[in-house]
């Protein structure tokens, strides 16, 4: 039968069992020395004391005295057990020079032979030996009484080997309750311990510590969002595959600042923040992230938890469904102006009034064609046209005038594959509505929309070119416009600064330009130019890039 010996199983037990062993072993060896040790200095130190007794007793005059009378113990007895107590030795005995007792702690072995060595004390020396007496083992002196050069009289003094080792014993059982202290001070130390270390561990020994640790890496590497956790001083603590991804970093970045990363300043920014973030888009490279941030405090601040998500493709569709949204409001609105107009020409033909009729019905069928001629002859550019005529509509029914540059020339046919009529949607669709924001309530509210090509050294562009009649932008805000929540105007629900972030992304990411200036008749004028490549000398990552498209409420 096999008997197993169950062991500690958590930490603090294992470290308290260890304790305890080394404070065994480490009291054992040194009682063991002490003991030893002790015992021969507690020897010493008795002969030393039983020595200097003796001696004094034997010098005293009046023991001299004492020895010539007739009586000696009438005089010496008393005063024997006077320097008994006062020394705290157990015998002192004084004797003839034939060792018949004078004096004794027992009055019953007076008279009788000192059961002990005399012959050197004898001979005017003073010895010290350890003797089994009348009262045991003692470590005693034994000097002569000396009257000129006569030893008249003997003294021995004496202290019981008992004694020494109750000393000793008493040392030991002190050493030993230190000990006792020690270990009872240990496990106090290891409970405290203990239970600090399972608060900071939520209860988990080692073995599931090391389970958890397990299951965190596989689930880093298993969730498809960017994972981000900072430290006390915003530096990394952690990252996980889909984090490197989203924001965009090679190498290993744990253990750099959040600052040193690259990142654009308003996602740093929010990186570095103390209150939490809850849902705030940001813009990288090509790239558009929602982030949330909770700060990791146990009463002091110890680090950041920050989730990335990537949003890119959701809003490339909110931003199509604005701009359908506000194509089927501009649709509503002509059908309603249109119904109006229906009605003014029955009602005149009704009046009998028919040339009437068929001259305002001519004048609006005219201006409407007019404007669709305005606009695919200048841009025939299908996706381009369909936007403009849109953009026009939406900007009539603002009270705001959308023209189209006599300067633009843009046929159907000549963008190339590798710059997407999305982009396009995404970059001129933002900035109409930035200027239709702009130019409501000015004085001749007006937009004007530019869109051409030239050619630019050995590779030709194209320039699109958006101005309106507004307030214009403030010189020292140039480039703080393009940042994402940046904005003149009042935030709406969904906030506010995110159109000509999204300009800029979509120009950037065809390594385009985008600036602002003042226009000619004031107001802003924002121009964007793309290089034109051909579908082989272009980027693969800038084909593949998901834009976001244009008219999602985007401001600056």
């Amino acid at each position: 039968m096999r008997f197993t010996v169950p062991g500690p199983r958590s930490l603090a037990g294992q470290l308290f069992a260890m304790q305890a062993v080394l404070i065994a072993v480490v009291v054992a060896g040194y009682a063991l020395f002490t003991y030893v040790s002790d015992r021969s200095q507690a020897e010493e130190a008795a002969a030393r004391q039983a020595r200097a007794v003796a001696r004094s007793v034997a010098d005293s005059p009046s023991v001299l005295a004492a020895t010539r009378t007739d009586d000696p113990t009438a005089e010496l007895q008393p005063y024997a057990l006077k320097v008994m107590r006062d020394t705290e030795v157990d015998f002192i005995t004084i004797m003839d020079p034939r060792g018949i007792r004078w004096t004794h702690p027992d009055p019953r072995q007076i008279g009788q032979t000192f059961r002990g060595h005399t012959e050197r004390a004898l001979k005017g020396q003073t010895f010290t030996e350890t003797y089994t007496g009348t009262l045991g083992p003692s470590v005693r002196a034994v000097t002569p009484i000396q009257d000129g050069s006569r030893v008249v009289g003997l003294v021995s003094a004496g202290i019981r080997v008992e004694q020494i080792t109750q000393r000793v014993q008493g040392q030991l059982t002190a050493l030993l309750g230190v000990a006792a202290g020690a270990l009872v001070l240990g496990a106090v130390g290891t409970y405290v311990v203990n239970a600090r270390l399972r608060r900071h561990t939520h209860g988990m020994n080692a073995t599931e510590l090391s389970r958890m640790h397990d299951y965190h890496q596989a689930a880093l590497h298993a969730v498809r969002e960017g994972l981000l956790m900072l430290d006390g001083q915003y530096r990394v603590a952690l990252i996980n595959d889909g984090g490197r991804e989203l924001l965009g970093v090679a190498g290993d970045v744990v253990g750099r600042s959040v600052a040193g990363l690259g990142l654009p300043a308003p996602l740093t920014g929010a990186l570095l923040a103390s209150e939490p973030r809850v849902d705030e888009v940001h813009l990288t490279a090509s790239r558009v992230l929602v982030i949330n941030t909770s700060p990791v405090s146990g009463g002091e601040r110890r680090g950041t938890v920050v989730t990335l998500r990537d949003v890119t493709e959701l809003q490339s569709l909110m931003g199509e469904l604005d701009s359908e949204r506000g194509f089927t409001q501009a649709l509503r609105s002509q059908a309603h102006e249109a119904a109006n107009r229906l009605h003014t020409v029955v009602s005149l033909i009704e009046l009998g009034r028919a040339e009437e009729a068929v001259e305002f019905a001519t004048a609006e069928l005219e201006l409407a064609q007019a404007l669709t001629d305005q606009v695919v002859a200048a841009v025939s550019e299908p996706v381009l046209a369909a936007l403009l005529l849109g953009k026009t509509a939406q900007a009539n029914e603002r009270g705001v005038e959308l023209m189209v540059s006599e300067d633009s020339s843009l046929d159907d046919g000549l963008l190339p594959e590798t710059l997407p009529a999305r982009d396009l949607v995404t970059i001129l669709g933002n900035l109409i509505d930035n200027a239709v924001d702009a130019a409501q309530g000015s004085a001749r509210a007006r937009v004007t929309v530019a869109a051409y090509t030239r050619n630019s050294g050995d590779v030709p562009e194209l320039v699109l070119r958006v101005s309106d009649t507004g307030p214009g932008v403030d010189p020292e805000h140039a480039e703080a416009v393009f940042q994402r929540g940046f904005s003149t105007k009042p935030a709406g629900p969904g906030g506010r600064g995110l159109g000509l972030a999204l300009v800029r992304q979509a120009a950037q990411r065809h390594e385009g330009s985008l600036t602002v200036a003042e226009a000619d008749g004031g107001g802003a004028e924002f121009e964007v130019r793309l290089p034109l490549r051909e579908s082989g000398a272009a980027d693969a990552g800038v084909a593949s890039g998901v834009p976001v498209a244009g008219g999602a409420g985007g401001d600056a």
